[in-house]
């Protein structure tokens, strides 16, 4: 008797137990989410936040808001999520410049300790950049014809980047590096990449790395030209275009990854109802139409565990590449 007792004790605790998670769940969330973009409206990182926010309203049941935030590296958003109540209502989605290379290069800077104070809740997409080369008064059409003709004209070939920095200036600072010390001229355009985009048009510089989804309408008037693409596979879009690792470079080029953020401490139950809903929203099939139009890889993460694993090891990557690779920055 005293055994069936305490085996319907334990049963009915079981049920009271799952009830009550139960019950702690389904309170989050209970108010609008805010999602933190850290640059202006248009760009990829606010595309991919709109495009999931718009889908975790549906899966979650309450309304999601997109607010840009821009300046500084990512740092004024990036603060402003960690300092932020730890409750799942305030996220951030970032990308490679944002929550890696910035933390390594730019540590000084932050009135929060980034290590502590934020944690990675998921991988989202990964975006997959060209290889440029402009068109106009510029013979190479191939990476080695690229090479080559850097070497025979030390200091004439200009590249573009969207500041100095960022993830396509050491982009090409590490594959000017590897290809022979290549000797090629940084042009910062502070108009981001359009204007780097405006100028290999009007050949006023000659190569850059850029994202796919940026450049794909110039590419298709052939103002500019794409030698390689910094992807897992060629683009089903642009067979003919070799990937890096095609080309003899698969160590260099930048796949600038989004992904959602919260602050630290928020509840481990919250941060897994937010990996999941994550994840259904990427799967959702009017996202799926629009990150395939972008050429964006959907790429999350199996576990919390695994996300903050991958990110630590993202920005001991960032690191080993800014020791290697000496670039002046604005530090």
């Amino acid at each position: 008797m005293r055994t069936f007792r305490a085996v319907l004790l334990c049963v009915v605790g079981l049920i009271l137990g799952g009830v009550e998670a139960r019950a702690q769940s389904a309170a989050y969330p209970d108010k609008p989410v805010k999602i933190l973009v850290p640059y202006a409206p248009g760009g990829a990182t606010d595309i991919v936040a709109r495009v999931i926010g718009e889908q975790m309203r549906l899966i979650l049941g309450q309304a999601v808001v997109v607010e840009n935030k821009p300046g500084a590296n990512g740092i004024i958003a990036v603060e402003e999520m960690a300092r932020a109540k730890a409750d799942g209502h305030t996220l951030l989605v970032g990308n490679v410049t944002t929550n890696a290379i910035a933390p390594v290069l730019y540590r000084k800077r932050y009135k929060i300790n980034y290590d502590t104070d934020v944690v990675p809740v998921q991988r989202l997409v990964d975006i997959p950049a060209f290889l440029l080369v402009t068109t106009t008064n510029f013979p190479p059409t191939t990476v080695a014809e690229l090479i080559d003709f850097a070497k025979k004209n030390p200091g004439k070939v200009r590249y573009g980047t969207v500041g100095a920095g960022s993830y396509p200036h050491y982009d090409m600072a590490y594959f000017a590096k590897r290809a022979g010390d290549l000797n090629m001229i940084a042009i910062h355009n502070k108009a981001g990449a359009s204007g780097v985009i405006n100028d290999m048009v009007t050949g006023d510089t000659q190569t850059a790395f850029l994202n796919v989804a940026s450049t794909a309408a110039m590419v298709r008037a052939g103002k500019i030209k794409p030698l390689a693409v910094v992807n897992h596979q060629r683009l089903p879009e642009h067979p003919d275009v070799p990937t890096m690792k095609e080309v003899g470079y698969p160590e260099v080029g930048t796949l600038a990854w989004q992904a959602l953020f919260a602050p630290a401490g928020t509840p481990n139950e919250v941060l897994e109802t937010l990996a999941r809903a994550s994840v259904a929203a990427m799967e959702a099939p009017a996202a799926q139409e629009i990150f395939k139009k972008q050429n964006f890889n959907i790429v999350p993460n199996k576990s919390l565990d695994e996300a903050k694993t991958w990110l630590t090891g993202e920005m001991a990557a960032w690191k080993k590449i800014a020791d290697e690779v000496k670039i002046e920055t604005a530090e």
